[in-house]
C-alpha cells in the first residue's frame, strides 16, 4: 500500500508538471521584426516594497495598470498610467493563493484568477468585492482531484484566465486540472462548455490563457499542444493557430481593426538552452495571418523574461508584459513600419 500510496503521488506529480514545462519552436519562418522600444522602470513601487514574479497584468479606461504578483504572499497592486503607485486590493482576501491572471472588464471592474484557491474575485473600480466565482478548497481536503466524471459546473480546478463578451458573458479557462473553457451569463450562471484532455481538435492540455474578439469568438492559449484554438460564442470549434509556439499569453487589441498577440515565452526554469527559440511575440490578424514578431528572451531591458500575461487593452501598439523569471512588468511601444500579413499562415481550418 505505501510502495502504491508513493507510486500513485509520483505519477499524480508528473501529471500537472510536465505541460508547465512544455515548450515548443515555433514554426513560421521569415515573420518580420516589428521595432519596439521599452519605457525603463515604468513600474515604480514604494519604498520597502517589492514584486514578486510577474504573473499578471491588466489596464482599465483611464490607463491605469493592475499588477498581480507571487510574492510572500500573493497581491494585487494598482499603479496610475504613468506607472507610479496607487494601493493595494484585496490585502490578506481569503480567494488571494497563488495569483495566475488579472483582466478589466468593460466597466472596469477588475478580475482576479487565483490558482491556488481556485476561484475567480471580481472587484469594482473602487476594490471592493462584488462577485465570487469557484470555491477554495478546505484545507482538510488536500489537493483537489481529477473528477472522473468531468469537472462541475461551478467549481474550477486551477484555472487560468478570464475573458468577456460584448453581453457581460464571462468564459473561463479552467486550466491546470480540467482542460476546459466554460462560459457562464454576466451573473454567474453556468451555460456551457468545451474541452476534455488532449490534442484532438476541440480538446485541451493547458488551456493557460483565453481572450475574446468583438464579435464573440474565443481564441484559448492551449499552451501545451502548442497552438491556439478559436471557438464561436457558444464554444463551436471554429479554427486552429499552430504556427506561433506555444501560447503562455494572448490578448486582443481594442478599435475596429484588432490584432491577436500571442507570447511564445521562455519556460519559467530558466533553462537559456531554450532561450535560443523562445521569448518572441507574435501579431496577428484574427484569421490567423502573422503580420510580425518583436523580442527575444532574456534578463534585460527590453528583452522578455517568461512572458505570463499580455496586456493590449490600451491599442495595437502599447502592450503590457508580466515576466516570471524577471520579477518584473515592462511597457512596451511597437512602432510598425506598414500592416502587410506575413505570407506564414497561422494554421489549420
Amino acid at each position: 500500500m505505501k510502495k502504491c500510496r508513493a507510486v500513485c503521488f509520483a505519477a499524480a506529480i508528473l501529471f500537472f508538471v510536465k505541460p508547465h514545462f512544455a515548450q515548443s519552436r515555433a514554426k513560421a519562418q521569415n515573420v518580420p521584426e516589428i521595432p519596439y522600444d521599452v519605457v525603463p522602470n515604468f513600474i515604480k513601487m514604494p519604498p520597502n516594497m517589492y514584486l514578486g514574479e510577474g504573473i499578471g497584468v491588466a489596464t482599465n479606461s483611464k490607463g491605469h495598470v493592475f499588477v498581480y504578483t507571487r510574492s510572500r504572499n500573493t497581491r494585487l497592486f494598482e499603479f496610475d498610467a504613468k506607472g507610479n503607485y496607487i494601493r493595494e486590493i484585496g490585502e490578506g482576501l481569503y480567494g488571494f493563493q497563488f495569483a495566475h491572471a488579472v483582466r478589466v472588464d468593460s466597466q472596469d471592474n477588475i478580475w482576479a484568477v487565483d490558482e491556488g484557491t481556485n476561484m475567480l474575485i471580481k472587484f469594482n473600480p473602487e476594490g471592493r468585492v462584488v462577485m465570487v466565482m469557484g470555491r477554495r478548497p478546505e484545507s482538510i481536503d488536500g489537493v483537489v482531484p481529477i473528477n472522473p466524471a468531468g469537472p462541475e459546473p461551478y467549481m474550477f480546478n486551477r484555472p487560468t484566465d478570464v475573458a468577456w463578451d460584448a453581453a457581460g458573458d464571462i468564459f473561463v479557462s479552467d486550466g491546470y486540472g480540467n482542460s476546459r473553457v466554460a462560459k457562464y451569463d454576466k451573473n454567474g450562471r453556468y451555460i456551457s462548455s468545451v474541452g476534455t484532455r488532449g490534442s484532438q481538435q476541440g480538446q485541451l492540455n493547458l488551456p493557460h490563457t483565453i481572450a475574446a474578439d468583438a464579435n464573440g469568438n474565443i481564441y484559448v492559449g492551449d499552451r501545451s499542444n502548442a497552438r491556439i484554438q478559436v471557438f464561436d460564442n457558444d464554444l463551436t470549434f471554429k479554427a486552429i493557430y499552430d504556427q506561433v509556439g506555444s501560447p503562455w499569453a494572448v490578448c486582443i487589441s481594442p478599435g475596429p481593426h484588432q490584432y491577436l498577440y500571442s507570447s511564445n515565452s521562455a519556460p519559467d526554469n530558466n533553462n537559456s538552452e531554450i532561450w535560443a527559440y523562445t521569448g518572441e511575440i507574435y501579431k496577428m490578424e484574427l484569421d490567423g495571418r502573422i503580420v510580425g514578431k518583436f523580442g527575444k528572451s532574456g534578463k534585460g531591458a527590453g528583452e522578455f523574461s517568461t512572458v505570463h500575461e499580455l496586456d493590449c487593452g490600451r491599442g495595437e501598439n502599447d502592450i503590457m508584459t508580466a515576466e516570471i523569471t524577471a520579477w518584473r512588468v515592462q511597457k512596451v511601444m511597437l512602432h510598425p513600419q506598414g500592416q502587410s500579413s506575413a505570407s506564414s499562415k497561422g494554421g489549420q481550418k
